[in-house]
Formats: structure tokens, C-alpha cells, sequence
């Protein structure tokens, strides 16, 4: 026994030295919290503080930082699968970074600078938001002078794709083309094609039909000699040297966790990275959906299929997260009238749930993020994805609360003055704007994602509906908050103060956005790609063109510029409950015709008079349209005996420090 504790702290020593050798250079914030840290391109970073944090005991601390680490140390898988080039263009730009002596004045260093702080924030050279190549500002013959003067090496293939028009589109879910064949993502070898896809995943079956399998969630599809074959992410497989390193700092977050059923979904976790297994991984949701009590949580895994073409493939993501004990005591009034909302919603008898089983809801406070989920993170999650455990267990929902507050303490009210129809809708969005954002983001994640079910016998909606599943549910869940946003029972739960107005400035916000500003994040000509944009887009599009008879929603043209004015409210959350039960029957009965006639014709193709008029209207303003963070640094201290006494809250002087430091500390694939 004493061998193993001995050896124990050893290991613990060794790991903890080797992830925090660059704390002087780490810096300290007191009361004045500056959230806004720079800006350059399309992208500000910013910082979150964690709140609560000296409210935790020390176990639950250590807890909190093994979890973190492990998270970091597996950041590198979601920069490999973004792309198969990523990892050695990010090595051979970074070395030039280190190391090249000329004039860091001029304007191609200038220049090269901001493309590698792009390719940081983005996981690679796609965009995070548009999937399209990021451009760089300098030529190629610069970019080869600087590395040979630094000797810093890289292959002709990974070198000439930064220039060139090859693997233009990171996930490229067009219509008529073959999604997997033409886009760049690493999920696929390069000459996999979408048939190829279908016809491996038609062969295999799961043994309990009623509870499928996620085929394909933690895979590499390539084919060799003309056989398909899946290369599994696991310990001793793909990505095995990472995967190797989470799972050290899963074994000491098991070490101290808060109680068993948290225990037994950790134990289960590392079971699934040592094996590859999907149905360890179902077990493993299972028990993580189940264990509620406790004030720490997170989501660790390959999870979100978004930059799958397909549906199948999960990118690597990691969220630490903190309860807020205030802000869960008031949201979890929402999952306990869950099935009330289910009863009365607008959707099919044959569609509603009978019984809304474990709906369990929390606001929290990130510690620390990686993967798919940083430096651009989101704001809500609803986990797990299957659709039979959701039935059959439930799921966990939780808002991003600091993140949320970071996001609100870093922007101006200038852009919104720009595009409000009036002075009603503008003094509506500042008394209600953030508010109404959190309940959005409650109503979306608790209600919305756990409504609903499908026929007997319908597949899973990424069979059915393919490339049009993402768009389709985050535009069904949207619909079920904005349904309920302009509803007496939020004020008779005791959520808002005055229903009528908060959704009122819910509705305006929501068209506001899905037909004008979220087109700032669009060059000129390009059409809507991002699956949530899409939501946006067709479910505001279709609203408008739904209320045209009754001028519900009225196009306003004054002064050359264009806004749209919300005439019956009342009316207007009818036509959301008409679409929201459309697009539910559209997913019971995995009619993809019909998911394709509304995605393509109200949410891919951009009014390109109101889009150049928007981009005009939005040169006057400075503020980038994309927001991502840096991390906070969770410091240990140690006594004599090399144990942990406590552990402080530090932060990077700046972006680069903090890529610069995660590449050398969490670097572990090559």
C-alpha cells in the first residue's frame, strides 16, 4: 500500500511540474476584471473569471484542475481532425515564431502574426465559423524566405494548401455535390466518399436495435486497397498518445471524486478511452446522466457531430464546470415543468412525450475549457446526444454563466442602435436583452432538446435527415423557446417580471438577428453554411414570408436603410408554434424532403441587397464579430511532502502566450 501511494504522489509530482513550469510568467486580476483582452481580423478574446471558485473545498479544487488538464491534453486531437496538415503547419509556423530574428515591423511579420493567431483560434487553418480556408495576407515566397532563415522545416504538400484552392472548405454540406469527397475535415481519408459512408454504416448493426449505437462517433474512416476500414480513437489506437495522457488525469479526478455515482461514470469513462467501445460509451452516458448530486461536472469525449458532413463523427471537446448554486435554484423551476410544456405544446399528439423523464437543468461556472469548445465556446449544452437515453434517462442541461456575463460585459450598444426599427424595440432590448438571451438559452437547452420523440420505427435523425439534421434540431429547439419565451406561465413561474415584454424583445432580437446581423459574420455572395446560422435564418424567413398576408412582420425602408418591425406579436408566436410543430414532424417522420425544401429554400441563400447593405452599415464599428476566450490557469502550491495545499487562479498576459504554452505543455501528437 505505502509503494503505491509513494509512487502515486510520484506521478502526480511529475505531471503537475511539467504543466505549470511556465507560471512566472502568469499574472493576477483583482476586483477590476478586464474581460476584454485584444482584438485582431474578425476575432476579440476575452477572459472569464470563476466565480465561486474559493467556495470550494480543496478536494473539490484538485477535482476541478485534474479534470482541466485532462481536457488540455487532449486538445491536439481536435486540431488533427479539423485537418490532416493542421498539426505540422501549426509546429513549422510556431518555430518561425520562436525563432525568427528580422524585422518584426514590417507588414507581411505584421501580417503573418494575425494568420497564425487565426489558425490558434480556429483549431486550424479553416475558419471556426464558415469552415472556408483562412487567407493569408502575405505570399508565399515571405513565407518560405522566413523558414528557411529560422531552419524550420515542413513538406511541400502542408506548405503549398496554405495558398492554394485545395480542401477550400473544412465541412462543405452543399447541396449535390458529395459532402464527405469535398470537404477538408480529417474525420475521412481523402478519398472516402459519401457513399462509401453509407453503404460501411448500412452493414452495421447495433445488438439492441431500440438502443443504437453511435456508429462511428470515435473513428477515422479510410479506405486501403479499395476496403473500408475504421481506425478507433483510443488507447494504443489513433490518437492513442493523447488519449494516454487524459486518461492519467482522469485516474486522479477518480481519486477525488465528490461521491460514487460521479465515480462510477469517471470509471466508465476511462474504460471507453482504454477501449474504444461504444457501448462502454453508452454506459458511460448513462451513469454520467444520472449522477446529479455534487457541485462539479463535465463533459470530456467525442461528442458534437457538427463538423461531420454526415452526422457521425464527434469532434473532441472538454468543459469543466462549477455549479452556480443561485442561478440553478431558479432555472431548475424549468425542469421541474418540464412536462407541462411538453402537454402544451403546439406539436402532434402522436409527436409529445408522455412522460419528460429526468430533464435536469443547471447554470454553472466554467473552469476551463478545450477541443471543439475553445477558444470559441458555447453557451449552452444539452448532453447526452441519443435520443434513447434522453427518452429512457433524460439529460443534462447547463448555461454558461460566467461565460454569458463575460460575453455581455464586452460589447457596446452602438451596433444595436444601428439596426432597431425604433426607440421601443431598442429601450426593450436594454432592459431585457441579457435576461431574455439566458432564458432563450434555458428553454432551448432544457425544454427544446428534450421534446419531442420519434415514430416507431423512424432512424436516428442523422440517417433520416443527413446533412440537414444539425440545422433541423437547433432550429426545433429554438422554436420551442421562442414559443414559450411570450408566455404567461414564465411570469406565474416566477422566471420573469414581465412576460409580455421579455418576449417581446425575445421576438425582436430573434428576427434582428436571423434576417439582418448575423449577416455581418458573411462576406459578400457567400451563402449560409454554420448550421446555427441556418436555424436563424430559415426560421426568421419563413416567420416573415408566413406573416406577409397580415403584415405581421413589416419590411421598413427609411432612409435608404432597411429594418423589420414586429406588428402582432400575438400572431407572430402563432406562426413559431405552425413551424415548430412542421419541423417536429419533420424529425418523427424523418421526412428529409421536407427538411431539405426548408433549409434550402428559407436558410442557405442570402438576400444580397440587405447583406451589402448590412456589411455597409456595419464598417462605422470596430467590434469584431466573432468572441472566443483564454482560459483562466488553475496554479497548485505545494508543502514539503509535495502534496497539494492549494490551488490559485492566474491568467496569460496574452493569447499567444497562453497557444504558445498549451503546444509545449499538451503537445503529445506529432
Amino acid at each position: 500500500m505505502k509503494i503505491k501511494l509513494v509512487l502515486c504522489n510520484l506521478i502526480i509530482c511529475f505531471f503537475l511540474f511539467n504543466c505549470n513550469k511556465n507560471v512566472d510568467r502568469l499574472i493576477t486580476f483583482d476586483e477590476n476584471f478586464e474581460y476584454s483582452l485584444e482584438e485582431f481580423s474578425d476575432i476579440a478574446i476575452l477572459r472569464y473569471d470563476i466565480p465561486g471558485w474559493n467556495n470550494l473545498t480543496l478536494k473539490e479544487q484538485k477535482l476541478v484542475y485534474y479534470l482541466t488538464q485532462a481536457g488540455l491534453s487532449g486538445r491536439d486531437i481536435m486540431w488533427d481532425q479539423n485537418y490532416r496538415h493542421n498539426l505540422e503547419i501549426r509546429t513549422a509556423l510556431q518555430n518561425v515564431y520562436f525563432n525568427y530574428t528580422g524585422d518584426k515591423k514590417s507588414k507581411n511579420w505584421m501580417s503573418f502574426e494575425i494568420y497564425l493567431k487565426r489558425l490558434w483560434f480556429s483549431n486550424g487553418i479553416h475558419h471556426h465559423y464558415s469552415n472556408d480556408k483562412i487567407k493569408p495576407e502575405f505570399e508565399l515566397g515571405y513565407l518560405t524566405q522566413i523558414l528557411s532563415s529560422t531552419n524550420t522545416t515542413i513538406s511541400n504538400d502542408a506548405l503549398d494548401v496554405i495558398f492554394n484552392d485545395l480542401d477550400s472548405k473544412k465541412v462543405n454540406i452543399a447541396k449535390g455535390i458529395d459532402n464527405v469527397l469535398l470537404s477538408a475535415v480529417n474525420f475521412y481519408g481523402p478519398n472516402v466518399t459519401s457513399q462509401d459512408v453509407y453503404d460501411f454504416y448500412s452493414k452495421v448493426k447495433s445488438p439492441d436495435p431500440l438502443k443504437p449505437l453511435s456508429h462511428g462517433l470515435n473513428s477515422r474512416l479510410v479506405k486501403e486497397n479499395g476496403v473500408i476500414l475504421e481506425q478507433v480513437y483510443k488507447s494504443g489506437g489513433l490518437y492513442g498518445e493523447a488519449i494516454d495522457e487524459i486518461i492519467k488525469w482522469l485516474e486522479l479526478a477518480l481519486g477525488v471524486a465528490e461521491n460514487k455515482p460521479q465515480g462510477d461514470a469517471l470509471s466508465l469513462l476511462i474504460s471507453y478511452y482504454k477501449t474504444g467501445d461504444l457501448q462502454t460509451w453508452d454506459d458511460y452516458n448513462v451513469a454520467w446522466t444520472s449522477a446529479t448530486d455534487g457541485n462539479i461536472d463535465y463533459i470530456n469525449s467525442f461528442i458534437e457531430v457538427y463538423n461531420d458532413p454526415l452526422g457521425y463523427r464527434g469532434s473532441y471537446e472538454n468543459i469543466v464546470q462549477i455549479k452556480d448554486f443561485d442561478m440553478s435554484a431558479k432555472m431548475a423551476v424549468l425542469s421541474e415543468n418540464a412536462q407541462w410544456f411538453e402537454d402544451n405544446s403546439p406539436l402532434i399528439e402522436s409527436h409529445k412525450k408522455k412522460n419528460v423523464v429526468g430533464v435536469s437543468y443547471k447554470t454553472v461556472n466554467v473552469a476551463g475549457e478545450a477541443g471543439d469548445a475553445s477558444p470559441s465556446t458555447p453557451i449552452g449544452v444539452n448532453l447526452p446526444n441519443a435520443n434513447w437515453i434522453r427518452a429512457s434517462v433524460g439529460s443534462k442541461s447547463v448555461s454558461l454563466g460566467n461565460i454569458i456575463n463575460a460575453y455581455n460585459n464586452s460589447g457596446s450598444s452602438d451596433r444595436l442602435k444601428e439596426f432597431v426599427n425604433d426607440d421601443l424595440e431598442y429601450e426593450l432590448e436594454l432592459k431585457y436583452g441579457k435576461q431574455a438571451d439566458k432564458l432563450h438559452t434555458a428553454l432551448h437547452e432544457v425544454i427544446g432538446h428534450a421534446s419531442g420523440q420519434l415514430n416507431p420505427g423512424v432512424g436516428e435523425t442523422k440517417e433520416t435527415l443527413k446533412t440537414y439534421a444539425s440545422t433541423m434540431e437547433e432550429g426545433r429547439a429554438d422554436l420551442v423557446g421562442l414559443y414559450y419565451l411570450y408566455n404567461p406561465k414564465l411570469q406565474e413561474l416566477g422566471l420573469v417580471d414581465d412576460w409580455k415584454e421579455m418576449g417581446m424583445a425575445t421576438f425582436d432580437g430573434y428576427i434582428r438577428n436571423g434576417l439582418m446581423m448575423q449577416l455581418i459574420r458573411l462576406n459578400l455572395g457567400d451563402d449560409v453554411e454554420e448550421s446555427h446560422m441556418r436555424n436563424r435564418q430559415w426560421v426568421s424567413a419563413w416567420a416573415y414570408e408566413r406573416g406577409l398576408k397580415d403584415n405581421v412582420i413589416e419590411k421598413i425602408n427609411r432612409d435608404g436603410k432597411t429594418y423589420f418591425n414586429i406588428n402582432d406579436y400575438d400572431k407572430l408566436r402563432d406562426i413559431f408554434g405552425e413551424l415548430l410543430r412542421e419541423t417536429q414532424r419533420i424529425k418523427s417522420e424523418g421526412d428529409f424532403a421536407a427538411a431539405e425544401s426548408l433549409v434550402e429554400g428559407y436558410g442557405v441563400k442570402v438576400d444580397q441587397e440587405i447583406h451589402s447593405e448590412v456589411l455597409l452599415r456595419n464598417r462605422k464599428f470596430t467590434g469584431a464579430p466573432y468572441q472566443g476566450f483564454v482560459n483562466p490557469v488553475l496554479v497548485p502550491k505545494f508543502n514539503s511532502e509535495k502534496e497539494i495545499i492549494s490551488i490559485s487562479i492566474k491568467h496569460h498576459a496574452s493569447f499567444e502566450d497562453q497557444m504558445l504554452d498549451y503546444s509545449e505543455n499538451f503537445g503529445f501528437l506529432k
